[in-house]
């Protein structure tokens, strides 16, 4: 095959890895952001009758370079010494045909499709979601469970207006929060710019406002809580942060303090054992758990700040000064 072909023809590269691997690394292409055409990154089980066989397939528009393959096995570090699958594929649309094997989801009063052909549901806010270059599509438990906690926070009654998502993803979560509270003033952020762009062109696609203002949603690329533009906006009286058990802790001052006296924070994308040491850094800050609901191995946790005497401006913090990771995006 030449080389004009191979830089126009799709390819496939295949890996096995672990469940633990999948679901940390589902979506995940912010270091392949150099690329002018990242991989579509899909995880899938590969042995129904083994729960921890799971494998992953990066789709390529062109041959991938040895350079982009080393770089994807970083991502699973079980198959270190795995010779990968690399093989080209037909002249057919392969995004679309990668997204077959993905149902559509139900939560709460939502719908999330991945296809645009998939009917939509009748009785429920249906959104259009196709999976691709950024986390959030409704298909993982993280994010089917915060779907699922904010319709029944909605439904107890419980209102807001001003609203934050912090590592939005696909921008899901953002746009749910704008359908159960349509006059909030919403703001999304991800520490990948793809996402943010990403976010954007979902947003357009359902009917999401975008902009400031109430029942507007404003985009900001931002590492964790620490940007202007999230400590302008404070303090909200709902966040949301679907990321993972680690940068979860690690942020939970700087969440927090954006939050106000009776704000709720909902929290995802932590495995059932973890949820002990997240609640407690969260405790630590003020806050007490309100529900606690579970989708299989992933609990997504709702948290109300205790009343405290008066509300101070979050202050901007040196993340360099004080040791911390410089940010985190979705899980």
């Amino acid at each position: 095959m030449n080389e004009v072909a191979n830089a126009a023809q799709s390819w496939k590269v295949t890996l096995p890895c672990t469940r633990a691997e999948a679901e940390a690394l589902d979506g995940d292409i912010a270091a392949f952001a150099i690329m002018d055409r990242p991989p579509v990154l899909m995880t899938s089980e590969a042995a129904p009758d083994d729960d921890n066989k799971w494998q992953l397939d990066a789709y390529f528009e062109g041959k991938p370079s040895p350079a982009a393959i080393k770089l994807l096995k970083t991502f699973v570090p079980s198959a270190a010494r795995v010779k990968p699958i690399v093989e080209a594929l037909p002249d057919e649309d392969w995004v679309t045909l990668s997204q077959q094997g993905l149902e559509p989801v139900t939560a709460g009063r939502f719908h999330v499709r991945n296809i645009a052909t998939d009917p939509e549901l009748p009785g429920h806010v249906n959104l259009l979601i196709e999976a691709g270059r950024a986390f959030g599509t409704g298909q993982h438990e993280t994010t089917a469970g915060c779907l699922a906690m904010l319709d029944r926070m909605r439904r107890v009654g419980m209102r807001f207006r001003h609203v934050a998502d912090i590592g939005t993803g696909t921008g899901l979560l953002a746009f749910a929060a704008l359908h159960l509270w349509p006059r909030a003033h919403a703001i999304a952020s991800d520490i990948d710019a793809v996402a943010v762009e990403i976010s954007a062109d979902n947003a357009r696609t359902n009917g999401v406002k975008l902009g400031d203002g109430a029942g507007r949603l404003a985009l900001v690329t931002a590492a964790g809580g620490n940007h202007p533009a999230l400590i302008g906006r404070a303090p909200y009286d709902l966040l949301i942060a679907n990321i993972l058990a680690g940068p979860l802790i690690e942020l939970a001052p700087a969440l927090c303090a954006l939050v106000e006296e009776g704000g709720s924070i909902v929290l995802a994308g932590l495995l059932n054992e973890q949820a002990d040491a997240v609640i407690a850094a969260y405790r630590a800050q003020g806050m007490r758990l309100a529900e606690r609901s579970d989708r299989g191995d992933w609990p997504t946790l709702h948290l109300r700040k205790r009343p405290i005497i008066g509300w101070k401006r979050p202050k901007r913090i040196d993340s360099a000064a004080r040791g911390e990771a410089p940010g985190f995006g979705s899980i």
